[in-house]
């Protein structure tokens, strides 16, 4: 199928797994961890170190965050959401959004083209 990319990697297939472990904190960063990539959807684990942040930027395509662990601020349109284990946010494509570790946290972030 043309455009269809890579699937699923860095990720242990067929083996039951925390998401959140995929991918460590570390101090004073931002640490990713790309599991899918290609013409139709991306999917990432972020770990975010307290105070760490990605500035304002718009996405491609509709992008949808899950809390995996901790707590993060997210700055949507100019509207802000803190979101924390297990709750989930749609950032819009095309709409300037941020993301800020309120506490350390992780993330899964899959943006769909």
């Amino acid at each position: 199928m043309k455009g269809r990319g890579k699937l699923y990697k860095n990720i242990p297939k067929q083996e039951k797994i925390l998401l959140k472990n995929l991918v460590e904190y570390r101090d004073g960063q931002v640490v990713s961890k790309t599991l899918v990539q290609n013409d139709f959807v991306s999917v990432t684990i972020f770990s975010f170190d307290k105070g760490e942040e990605i500035s304002t930027h718009a996405s491609g395509g509709d992008a949808m965050v899950t809390v995996l662990d901790g707590k993060g601020r997210f700055t949507v349109g100019g509207e802000v959401f803190t979101l924390t284990e297990g709750e989930s946010l749609i950032m819009p494509k095309d709409v300037p959004h941020a993301v800020f570790g309120e506490e350390k946290f992780k993330m899964e972030l899959v943006v769909s083209f």
